[in-house]
């Protein structure tokens, strides 16, 4: 079952692998080259030949340069395809080494317990219990890495013979540990 689970993705891949590899050849296809006659190498019929003016002197032009054009090629092609689609573009070799520097600055791990405030919608946001907790110990800003949960009830809800309300427990959020910058 597992050899015909293999055979499937690997097919699969080369399927699309061929594809993209057809796909290329039709867009390069499509940006062919413009076809000019053969050069005449001087040779022409008498019906060609232009009649000689003895009047007017001929007049010597410069050669001109040569303009030069984009030789669209399969490689080409394909480097304006990789611009045009929806990959992120490569970073340079400063903006690599910059990312590197910034997972190298130094940074510590701190616990404790900070409480985590409670979002608009409802939910806990413990980025700010992070900073809270890194700020207490002399950094500036924290990532939490783990966090605690627990449940704050009214004195009432532990008297004998008390039914349980909605309102009653409330759960509370805590970030323990967290990465400090």
């Amino acid at each position: 079952m597992a050899d015909g689970i293999d055979d499937l993705r690997r097919n699969g891949v080369c399927a699309v692998f061929a594809g993209f590899l057809l796909s290329m050849i039709f867009v390069a296809s499509d940006c062919g080259w413009a076809q000019t006659a053969a050069p005449t190498l001087g040779l022409q019929s008498p019906a060609q030949q232009p009649a000689p003016l003895a009047r007017e002197p001929q007049r010597i032009e410069p050669p001109s340069a040569p303009v030069e054009r984009e030789n669209p090629g399969l490689i080409n092609e394909i480097g304006k395809l990789f611009e045009k689609s929806m990959l992120p573009p490569l970073k340079s070799a400063g903006e690599t080494m910059n990312d590197l520097s910034n997972v190298t600055r130094p940074s510590s791990m701190v616990t404790g317990r900070a409480a985590c405030v409670v979002a608009s919608n409802g939910a806990p946001d413990c980025k700010a219990g992070a900073d809270r907790l890194c700020q207490t110990k002399g950094f500036r800003e924290g990532r939490s890495l783990d966090t605690d949960a627990a449940e704050k009830c009214s004195p009432l809800a532990y008297l004998p013979g008390h039914k349980r309300g909605p309102n009653d427990c409330k759960t509370e959020n805590f970030v323990t540990r967290a990465i400090c910058q």
